[in-house]
């Protein structure tokens, strides 16, 4: 194994994460990668709570804002974009910081994917047939008939990757779930993951402010520039869906910051499941609902203990 280190920095939202790859990446004098599944399209900020440019000022960032939601882009294709960036980073850097909430994008570089069958055009014209007749709602419902387990662990309002399960199910009868956990690829790097913990009452109220924040810089806005493309992968996430209901006269104003509050909380409720069977040191985040401080002297021992 080289001496070349990928320090994955890993959490639910709202956290601190940012805040403490930012501090880090400065200590370590690297750059960031950011794992996040929606930070990469460039016609969602509010929404993603994507870093500030000043934030970023003087560390670069990856994988922020550089897609277009018209441009698939998935765990497979970060994967891939991902490696090669890493090979290109580490001929500069000992170590490099990957920070992000998305799990199954952070597992796709640490150690690749799992492989699943070919689907079949019956399997995903069914399944297609079923969200249009039933909605997200029926997609879910069917998931946790035949595959309890991932029913479990997926986000719920997540439709790409419901679709997904259940076009796999379908096609082979069997549960998705039963191709996860295969063998891990190699890697020329080795992964130290910090995982952010917060007291979850402290977490939700965290989460409950950032969401008021971001109504009020705009969320509503840049939900209807977006709601055109509503039925576009990249727009299939909490943040917005809600808001796409309230444009259609299904949610009031204020059942729509509720609802977005809501699915943010069981959202982070997930991540925290997923985030908790991994190997990690764990790091106790100071409680600030209006925002996170990590002392100086605290990064400079964690950037010393890593090196």
């Amino acid at each position: 194994m080289s001496n070349k280190k990928l320090i994955y920095i890993a959490g639910p939202t709202a956290v601190g994460k940012t805040v403490l790859s930012i501090s880090l990446a400065q200590a370590l004098q690297t750059e960031i990668i950011s794992c996040d599944a929606r930070q990469c399209y460039q016609e969602m900020t509010i929404g993603t709570a994507v870093p500030s440019i000043e934030e970023r000022k003087g560390i670069p960032h990856h994988f922020i804002q550089n897609k277009s939601i018209h441009q698939p882009f998935d765990a497979g294709a970060f994967e891939r974009e991902g490696l090669k960036l890493l090979k290109k980073l580490f001929q500069k850097y000992n170590h490099v910081v990957m920070v992000g909430g998305s799990g199954l994008y952070a597992k796709a570089l640490v150690e690749g994917l799992d492989e699943f069958p070919e689907i079949s055009a019956k399997a995903a014209s069914k399944v297609k047939l079923l969200y249009q007749d039933q909605g997200l709602e029926g997609l879910q419902k069917l998931l946790k008939k035949i595959d309890p387990l991932y029913y479990k662990k997926v986000d719920l309002n997540n439709t790409s990757r419901l679709l997904r399960a259940l076009e796999v199910s379908e096609t082979v009868k069997k549960p998705y779930s039963s191709f996860l956990g295969q063998s891990k690829k190699k890697r020329t790097f080795s992964t130290h993951t910090l995982l952010l913990k917060m007291p979850r009452p402290q977490l939700y109220e965290k989460i409950n402010f950032r969401v008021e924040r971001m109504v009020e810089a705009g969320l509503e806005i840049e939900a209807q520039r977006l709601y055109s493309n509503k039925n576009l992968p990249a727009l299939q996430t909490l943040g917005y869906q809600e808001w796409f209901k309230h444009f259609e006269g299904k949610y009031s104003l204020n059942e729509t910051i509720e609802e977005i509050k809501k699915n943010s909380r069981r959202y982070a409720k997930r991540q925290i499941t997923w985030f908790n069977r991994l190997d990690a040191h764990e790091i106790s985040m100071q409680i600030q609902i209006k925002g996170i401080k990590i002392g100086l002297n605290t990064v400079k021992k964690l950037a010393q203990d890593l090196c």
